[in-house]
């Protein structure tokens, strides 16, 4: 069974992109799944983490979230700008039309509003970025090599309480 990896991060903070291609060398030699949070301070970029939700349901998150780091750090351009963000969809094969009614429509705004609640009130989320790897809470930039030794260290505790499904317990139908 995999290994679910949350990553809270932020298009506009330089650590969270050097991070993302670390933990995607890593996630390639383990078994981890890989999902992406948004935490962002900054009204910025709201509207593109609203569109990494259209892009998410459309099964292109990781492809988008990738394009939205090379957009503003690489190519210079406005992430909170509609207009961008469409032509950025429209270039990883989203439906344009589609994605910018989202965005107008503000269809994701609620569901941006409760993962931003979830990251600050629930996960206790102060930085960026942030990785929960099992149990290890890591708020900072990470390279490959941590990355693989955070995944080792919580896939070998899984491990070990999976020899220990076979113990007795009870429960409403009665102990065994």
């Amino acid at each position: 069974m995999a290994l679910t990896i949350k990553v809270y991060s932020d298009y506009v903070c330089p650590f969270c992109l050097l991070a993302e291609a670390q933990l995607e060398q890593a996630a390639a030699e383990r078994d981890v799944i890989i999902d992406y949070m948004p935490f962002s301070p900054q009204p910025y970029t709201h509207l593109a983490f609203e569109g990494f939700q259209f892009a998410k349901e459309q099964g292109k998150g990781k492809a988008y979230n990738s394009r939205m780091y090379t957009a503003f750090f690489q190519d210079n351009l406005d992430i909170g700008d509609i207009d961008v963000l469409t032509q950025l969809a429209e270039e990883l094969g989203l439906d344009g039309a589609g994605f910018r009614s989202a965005l107008e429509q503000r269809t994701y705004q609620e569901h941006h509003r409760q993962a931003l609640q979830h990251a600050y009130q629930e996960a206790n989320i102060t930085a960026a970025p942030t990785f929960v790897i099992g149990d290890t809470v890591a708020k900072w930039l990470l390279f490959k090599d941590q990355f693989l030794e955070l995944i080792d260290t919580e896939l070998a505790k899984r491990e070990r309480l999976e020899r220990w499904t076979d113990g007795l317990s009870c429960s409403a139908d009665g102990c065994s």
